[in-house]
């Protein structure tokens, strides 16, 4: 076991490429309920309060994603409470929105659905952290159906917007090989392994997290990325709290012969499938 990653590491924005800018954005901020910070020709971004959480970037001519590649399975909304997730609920409806799942995991409840060019998406809510119930070393999370109805019994009026307090609360992505996955993530990166009880899937997260990343090959073991600036997942952030911890993890990365593109307060590299994460120091 290496060093482990900062306990206040946490997800930053998600950016993703995508055909269609105006109709993408219009149901980020009509739908989901985030508001648009800044936009500028061919990019929009995307947030609650100040917090930036999806980056829009047009390319009308990018590839396809093909359906059986490495890539992004969902990003994950986190809104502060269960008034909020039905407030989230709530949303759909009024737009007519059509949901693909909705589920109680034991440590969340989540509602699933895609964006209009099939991005995943999952918006939840957690259930406080000592309501969360562990099979030795391990979260104990599961996949239960989730009552709409009794929802939409905490929903104190309507709001179009979410709270300042949303987040980005995971990523989870689709890989080639969890072995590889489990050693750079874990490994290299130093999150700690918090779930290993779902076929085909391993979760990680720093400071005790139920996870910040997800990973499965539901895709296929041996899945191949797909072509170079395809639509979907363009990156995904991983924010530290500090210049310091962002410099051990670049170090460990190094070391253990990974490919690191620095910047200012921020570095880029490729997950053993080809999903590029970049390590930033949080604002």
């Amino acid at each position: 076991m290496g060093a482990a990653i900062d306990p206040g590491t946490g997800i930053g924005r998600v950016t993703l490429t995508v055909r269609d800018l105006a109709g993408v954005r219009d149901f980020y901020e009509r739908v989901v309920g985030l508001r648009v910070l800044d936009a500028s020709e061919g990019r929009a971004l995307l947030g609650a309060g100040d917090r930036a959480l999806v980056e829009l970037v047009e390319d009308r001519v990018a590839p396809p994603r093909p359906p059986r590649t490495t890539g992004l399975f969902h990003l994950a909304i986190l809104v502060p409470d269960r008034a909020e997730l039905a407030r989230a609920l709530q949303r759909l409806i009024d737009a007519r929105w059509p949901l693909q799942g909705a589920s109680d995991h034991l440590v969340s409840e989540a509602l699933y659905l895609a964006d209009p060019e099939g991005n995943g998406i999952e918006i939840y809510r957690d259930r406080p952290s000592d309501e969360w119930q562990r099979d030795g070393d391990e979260l104990r999370m599961a996949t239960l159906p989730l009552d709409l109805d009794d929802l939409l019994t905490d929903l104190g009026g309507t709001d179009p917007l979410v709270p300042a307090a949303t987040i980005v609360g995971h990523v989870h992505l689709n890989v080639a090989d969890l072995a590889a996955s489990d050693r750079f993530y874990a490994g290299l990166l130093g999150l700690g392994v918090t779930a290993r009880g779902y076929p085909g899937a391993l979760f990680v997260a720093a400071g005790g997290y139920h996870h910040h990343i997800g990973l499965n090959i539901w895709r296929g073991e041996g899945a191949p990325p797909p072509p170079r600036g395809a639509l979907g997942l363009r990156a995904f952030e991983l924010a530290l709290p500090s210049a310091a911890a962002l410099e051990d993890v670049v170090a460990r990365l190094r070391e253990g012969g990974a490919d690191v593109e620095e910047g200012d307060r921020s570095a880029a590299v490729g997950d053993p499938s080809e999903n590029v994460l970049r390590l930033v120091v949080a604002t």
